[in-house]
């Protein structure tokens, strides 16, 4: 795909940051040597990790160069790496490892979750969020709009797969860990109009359909696309829509 846009993306800071939070916040880890952001985007989730533990050696990796410089920007003193999630290894002293919205990236993310927990030392925490949310309007719409353009063929089929089920990332891990913290969030985010949700997953889950589309192409598409979101996310009394976001997460500790 082509480079992440970190302004698109942190457009939605608040609300972006917010599941960041909610994860780090059932992290038992105290004083943990170093701590790794999987995924880290703009650094608006490693800023998070640095407040909570100051005294712990903070990385980030990313496969986007543009992320990593508004992340390098934001956290001069920490180390960011640009390395995919299925490729980095952790190290000896990586006690907690923190993935906010990245892992559904990969190609098998329970794969991914276990590989990288079973090479954590002991008493390690991994966390993970990803969000829920192909069986949404927003995405399922990405697909029937799709399917409806005359160059449809580019682009049917871009969806990501659905996540596995909460048992499945259990049973993936319960030998290696001794702790295994499972639950779903939904958020509900006041957008101001039909293209602000738009605008909400362009930056995300919209971006590989508009990567493989000519300019022209994409337009039609984004025309097209927005006119059934407006559909589907009728406003409210006071003219706002309410965007529905399903979240996954997952928090365990290494045996």
């Amino acid at each position: 795909m082509a480079d992440w846009s970190s302004a698109q993306y942190l457009q939605f800071s608040g609300e972006r940051t917010r599941p960041a939070a909610d994860l780090l916040a059932r992290i038992g880890c105290e004083t943990p040597r170093a701590v790794v952001d999987i995924g880290c985007g703009p650094g608006n989730s490693t800023e998070l990790l640095a407040t909570r533990w100051p005294k712990a050696r903070i990385a980030g990796i990313d496969t986007s160069p543009d992320m990593l410089k508004a992340a390098r920007e934001r956290l001069p003193d920490a180390t960011f790496e640009q390395v995919s999630a299925e490729d980095w290894l952790p190290g000896p002293e990586d006690d907690v490892l923190f993935a906010n919205a990245s892992l559904h990236w990969t190609a098998d993310p329970v794969v991914t979750v276990r590989r990288l927990h079973e090479m954590q030392p002991r008493g390690g925490w991994i966390a993970v969020q990803m969000p829920d949310n192909v069986n949404e309007p927003t995405h399922r719409l990405m697909e029937e709009t799709a399917a409806a353009m005359p160059f449809g063929g580019k682009i049917v089929g871009t969806a990501r797969d659905p996540l596995a089920e909460p048992a499945v990332f259990f049973d993936a891990l319960y030998d290696i860990a001794d702790h295994i913290d499972l639950w779903h969030t939904i958020y509900y985010h006041r957008m101001a109009n039909a293209d602000g949700i738009v605008d909400w997953v362009r930056s995300t889950g919209l971006k590989p359909y508009l990567d493989r589309l000519l300019e022209g192409e994409a337009k039609t598409f984004l025309t097209e696309y927005r006119s059934q979101i407006d559909k589907a996310y009728p406003a409210m009394g006071n003219g706002e829509r309410l965007l529905r976001y399903p979240r996954f997460f997952l928090v365990a500790r290494r045996r």
